[in-house]
């Protein structure tokens, strides 16, 4: 056996390589640790000592899970692959909920389709109560062949949507005309797979093909730079200890380069959004839709 010893370097330098493998570890999201189960009868796994989920849907029940916090404030990042081939009638949703009659909401909602088809990934948002606010997007890749990376960013002054760190749809506060803004309930992060055949694909049109059974979404890597609900400590001390892109979220807004990626997701991938259907709101648009989306 050799008694060598290694350069000091060579000792240095494996020792902080070890000591970063280790803070990665720490920080990255573990489902074991920060979701629970809320339906499927075995049908929803945690897999990899809990660094991957898999939600399932058979003709029997989908799955679903929700996170041990509640957050009021913060960014939410978690990386999804959709269900692959035919997934028309099926619905993967994942959003943040409070709870109650009076409840706030932000919501990602895939709506599957036929093999070749896109999907399309609808959007909502609502406060104290009141939703009616749906945009809907055909994205500009297939979200079924590799994990996506899927965001909110919620904070006292507006709401952002991103997709692979692009954003795809601000609510701004506008409390100052009249609108209700998310700002006072805590709310979960839910993500479910269920069978919504009646409306999902097509208004309903396509039902799901149960041969092609059981449908599968995939999870990985959560994040969450958030101010949990039963925190003792509040937002703005979380700021002053946490790092600069930590506590990023908290005044995020989109800068020009942010403003101009907006503007083309909205011009080339946009297929519904209810600030121009004036059909539907005969009395007039809702007042944010007054203000400029950009």
């Amino acid at each position: 056996m050799c008694s060598c010893k290694l350069p000091v370097n060579m000792v240095l330098f494996l020792s902080l390589f070890t000591t970063s493998l280790m803070v990665m570890a720490a920080s990255a999201g573990n489902f074991y640790q920060d979701f629970d189960v809320t339906f499927g009868d075995g049908r929803a796994k945690m897999l990899n000592g809990g660094q991957l989920l898999t939600l399932n849907l058979d003709q029997a029940s989908g799955s679903g899970f929700k996170s041990k916090n509640e957050y009021l404030f913060g960014r939410i990042d978690m990386q999804i692959k959709l269900v692959t081939g035919n997934s028309a009638g099926t619905v993967t949703a994942y959003y943040l909920s409070s709870e109650g009659p009076t409840h706030d909401e932000i919501d990602f909602e895939f709506l599957g389709n036929v093999s070749g088809d896109p999907y399309t990934l609808h959007t909502n948002v609502f406060s104290q109560g009141k939703g009616n606010r749906e945009q809907q997007f055909q994205l500009w890749f297939d979200p079924t062949n590799a994990f996506h990376t899927y965001s909110i960013v919620w904070n006292s002054q507006r709401i952002i949507f991103l997709v692979d760190n692009i954003p795809i749809r601000v609510f701004n506060n506008l409390e100052s005309v009249g609108v209700p803004f998310p700002k006072n309930q805590p709310m979960r992060i839910y993500s479910s797979l269920w069978n919504a055949d009646d409306w999902a694909t097509r208004g309903g049109l396509v039902k799901t093909d149960w041969t092609k059974a059981p449908f599968t979404a995939s999870y990985r890597n959560f994040k969450a730079n958030a101010c949990t609900a039963d925190s003792s400590s509040s937002c703005a001390s979380t700021a002053s200890t946490n790092s600069v892109g930590d506590s990023a979220w908290q005044t995020q807004g989109l800068d020009a380069a942010g403003r101009n990626r907006l503007r083309w997701v909205h011009q080339k991938f946009m297929i519904y959004n209810y600030c121009n259907d004036l059909k539907r709101f005969p009395q007039g648009l809702p007042p944010e839709c007054r203000r400029s989306r950009f």
